[in-house]
């Protein structure tokens, strides 16, 4: 049974999202500011963390800072913060999803497994192919031995594309799958990323792999031994 960990100060809001996820068969933790739930993140070791933005002691975003120092267990945000701004900080400061209040429970509970889905731990959480190596746990790239930085929102592109290789995903469905259910931003942003990637992978030799665009279908990581 998988645990989620919520974290709300408002306690009606804590308890329906408690008995949601437990309907649906999950073990729940619970805290109420932002320092409890970083102790309760260390002892519970939570599968997913439900995250409001507006909490007492540390914000959301300071919980997620932290959390990330440390973790890669998929956080996703809760807010009754509208503007498309508070999204894309969230999502770029490396949250997996966003949910703005109000909701409803059923849906939380969908955002939960789908995120649960994505983030799934691989069993050989390493890619290699050639010199490029890719920790999809750690959040890690390296080429020919060397570390290359990337944005969040390009790591984490590359990262989805390195768990399904030689699959081709369209704009829309790299949207939904990387940048989250409410990214409402243009779908050039997937272009964007896909040339920032291309150009700091720039030395990967050819015969080893490439970002490939198939016209008309999408992108593709293309690689010649998975």
């Amino acid at each position: 049974m998988k645990t989620i960990l919520i974290v709300e100060d408002e306690y009606p809001i804590n308890q329906v999202l408690k008995v949601y996820l437990r309907k649906a068969n999950f073990d729940t933790e619970s805290a109420s500011s932002g320092l409890e739930a970083l102790e309760k993140f260390e002892i519970a070791k939570p599968d997913l963390v439900l995250l409001d933005v507006m909490l007492p002691e540390l914000s959301g975003w300071e919980v997620l800072q932290e959390i990330r120092r440390k973790s890669d267990c998929p956080v996703i945000m809760l807010t009754a913060l509208g503007d498309v701004n508070y999204r894309l900080d969230g999502l770029n400061k490396g949250a997996d999803d966003y949910i703005s209040k109000p909701f409803v429970g059923e849906e939380v509970v969908a955002r939960v497994k789908a995120v649960l889905r994505r983030t799934e731990k691989n069993g050989n959480p390493v890619k290699r192919y050639g010199g490029l190596e890719i920790d999809l746990q750690g959040h890690r790239v390296e080429l020919n031995g060397k570390s290359i930085q990337l944005t969040p929102r390009d790591l984490s592109l590359l990262i989805f594309l390195a768990k399904y290789p030689n699959q081709t995903f369209t704009r829309d469905q790299l949207i939904e799958k990387v940048w989250g259910w409410e990214y409402e931003g243009s779908d050039r942003a997937v272009d964007l990323s896909i040339k920032r990637l291309r150009k700091s992978l720039k030395d990967w030799p050819a015969e080893h792999g490439e970002i490939r665009t198939l016209r008309g279908l999408g992108y593709q990581l293309s690689v010649r031994h998975v």
